[in-house]
């Protein structure tokens, strides 16, 4: 059992819904496939366990009002890049190449709405940087 939630994802009783997601950056829009963790159970979850993520892919975790959070990497065998996202629907600050593993507390340093956890590298690929917009159903979609 525990082989197959390592390759294949989050186990019994967890079913993330699915989405998808743009990042607007200079370099353009750039669509992801994510999973949407909005409980505490899915929240605590995230992508622990997970051995592959596809390059287009990743999770977004939702909060329902603004507040200051932090992610770990307990459990966490890829390097992953955290986005944070304000209330406006825009990048507040990004964590790239996040250590798997650790346990050392990645902090939002402010209120955020929203994490989103990409392939490490992925940011960087793709020219995201702070105050992007992120759209998504999910988020606020405030114009500049």
């Amino acid at each position: 059992m525990l082989a197959a939630l390592l390759v294949t994802g989050p186990g019994p009783g967890v079913a993330f819904d699915r989405g998808t997601l743009t990042l607007e950056t200079a370099s353009g829009s750039h669509r992801f496939e994510i999973e949407v963790a909005t409980t505490d159970q899915e929240r605590a979850l995230g992508l622990m366990y997970r051995r592959h993520l596809p390059a287009d892919a990743g999770m977004l975790f939702l909060y329902d009002t603004p507040q200051a959070a932090a992610m770990w990497m307990k459990n966490t065998p890829l390097p992953l890049d955290i986005v944070f996202i304000d209330a406006a629907g825009r990048v507040h600050r990004i964590e790239r190449g996040t250590e798997p593993f650790s346990t050392a507390p990645i902090s939002s340093e402010g209120d955020i709405i929203g994490v989103l956890e990409l392939n490490a590298g992925r940011a960087d690929a793709i020219g995201l940087k702070p105050g992007d917009r992120v759209r998504y159903p999910g988020l606020p979609a405030h114009t500049p």
